[in-house]
């Protein structure tokens, strides 16, 4: 990598990742993964549960820190920041976490206007505009009274999406928008995702397991696997893959290099030999 490659806009890719090893305690979770997310575009990062997909994108805004410099954000080294450098990189990202985690003693006007309030100087009339223009992108400024526990999930996910644009952010991260939806809420975050990342000309990196609609929406895919990328690309090109591991998440199959049971002692050892040490010991 160049210098100049790592000065803000320096090139075609908003997020780099070199070499990134990370884990917690003595467990490795993601080894040696190197990345690029193109700007502008919407990339999915998929892959079975436990892989290292949401860590990721914890490690990209900053709130785990790896042990060695390889995480950039527009050029900009992450673990390298302070605490108010930090904040200055989380204003030019937003984030969709699993379930919305709206304020639930906030009303739904008053959980999009927190960021603004948080990091703004913009007056309470510029807010309220800005919340209502949010509000109204997703479908909801008719929603602005009424409280967290008065919406469905599926609102409420959407609530969550217009908190995350509030600050115009350069970068958004969905994790898991689309678990426990209903099909109609489905289709209509999937939707979104796709529209304001093209609306708005940010980029978008979704953690996701549902095949269809992440693959209908997105640019660029990439599969983890054991802690690295097993296949990345297009969606077509994850389909046509023939990693045996890539065709086994790809197709739900049963059976693969992702086992069923967790590893352990084979059965007639557990116990036939559990039985054979109760005879001995009794």
């Amino acid at each position: 990598m160049t210098i100049d490659s790592l000065q803000p806009g320096g090139n075609a890719s908003l997020v780099r990742i070199q070499r990134l090893n990370f884990g917690y305690g003595e467990r490795l979770i993601l080894k040696d993964v190197t990345l690029e997310i193109p700007r502008g575009k919407v990339t999915a990062i998929m892959g079975a549960s436990g892989g290292g997909k949401t860590t990721l994108l914890r490690l990209i805004s900053g709130q785990n820190m790896p042990a060695q410099t390889s995480v950039y954000f527009d050029g900009v080294d992450v673990g390298a920041q302070n605490t108010k450098g930090l904040y200055a990189l989380r204003r030019r990202m937003g984030m969709l976490f699993q379930f919305g985690a709206l304020f639930t003693d906030m009303s739904v006007f008053e959980n999009v206007a927190f960021p603004l309030r948080e990091h703004t100087n913009l007056t309470e009339d510029l807010v309220r505009d800005v919340v209502l223009m949010k509000l109204n992108a997703v479908g909801l400024r008719g929603a602005r009274d009424l409280m967290p526990s008065e919406i469905s999930g599926g609102m409420a996910r959407r609530v969550a999406l217009a908190r995350a644009i509030a600050l115009d952010p350069e970068l958004i991260m969905y994790d898991e928008p689309f678990a426990g939806l209903d099909p109609i809420a489905l289709g209509t975050t999937a939707r979104l995702i796709r529209q304001l990342n093209d609306a708005l000309g940010t980029t978008s990196v979704l953690v996701s397991h549902d095949l269809d609609e992440t693959f209908a929406i997105a640019d660029h895919v990439v599969i983890l696997a054991n802690g690295s990328i097993a296949e990345q690309g297009t969606p077509e090109h994850i389909r046509q893959s023939q990693d045996p591991l890539v065709r086994q998440f790809v197709q739900g199959a049963f059976d693969g290099p992702v086992k069923f049971h967790y590893p352990g002692q084979s059965l007639v050892d557990d116990f036939l030999g559990h039985g054979q040490q109760r005879g001995v010991s009794s």
